[in-house]
């Protein structure tokens, strides 16, 4: 039997809730059913944020954060270390590490890690705008390797320390607090906190 056309909006509402990571068919009924009791105009302001989302955010020039500018808020603040730069998965583990209130440097985000299984190369991640941007900055001292612990993570560290070998740049890793197959985004801030004040050099 047709559901009642009411019924197949709010379907449809919750199926695009449901693509979301981590969003359940329940959740997504919910959060549907959820903005039906909102005013207006909570309604036409959510509206609009969806609408301007992808047109009004892009990424950084610089280190592929997500900005409404050119350049990011990070890259262009006079207060944050240019001589560090901690390299990271996505804009996820970012705001893990801003969370933390403990790192003072830039960043550099890969847009993932090196993965064959699924068909992830170098290529396909901003490696080589990383290595451009160590060689055209004098000021870049340090780069801080920040990627999950896992063996894909391990893979990409490694790539990175042999291409980053050579060059007038010191290369350290977060220290082992965080555990084996632990994503940085899920690590808690504390731990977090101490595997990045107590990292340690790379070592292949």
């Amino acid at each position: 039997m047709d559901n009642p056309q009411s019924l197949k909006f709010i379907n449809d509402l919750a199926s695009y809730f449901n693509a979301l990571p981590g969003v359940g068919r329940k959740t997504a009924q919910r959060y549907a059913l959820q903005l039906l009791k909102q005013d207006d105009d909570f309604l036409k302001g959510f509206g609009k944020t969806l609408a301007e989302l992808k047109s009004n955010i892009h990424e950084c020039k610089t280190c592929h954060n997500l900005t409404e500018l050119e350049i990011c808020s990070v890259c262009s603040s006079p207060s944050r270390n240019s001589e560090l730069i901690c390299v990271v998965e996505d804009i996820r583990d970012v705001l893990a590490i801003e969370n933390t209130h403990q790192f003072r440097g830039k960043y550099h985000i890969l847009g993932g890690v090196i993965s064959p299984m699924d068909g992830i190369g170098p290529t396909d991640l901003n490696i080589e705008s990383l290595i451009d941007r160590v060689k055209q900055n004098p000021e870049i001292k340090e780069v801080l390797l920040a990627l999950r612990i896992t063996m894909e993570g391990d893979t990409t560290n490694f790539f990175l320390y042999k291409k980053l070998n050579g060059l007038d740049v010191k290369v350290t890793t977060i220290a082992r607090g965080v555990s084996f197959g632990e994503q940085i985004e899920y690590t808690d801030e504390v731990t977090l906190a101490k595997s990045i004040l107590n990292r340690v050099p790379y070592e292949s």
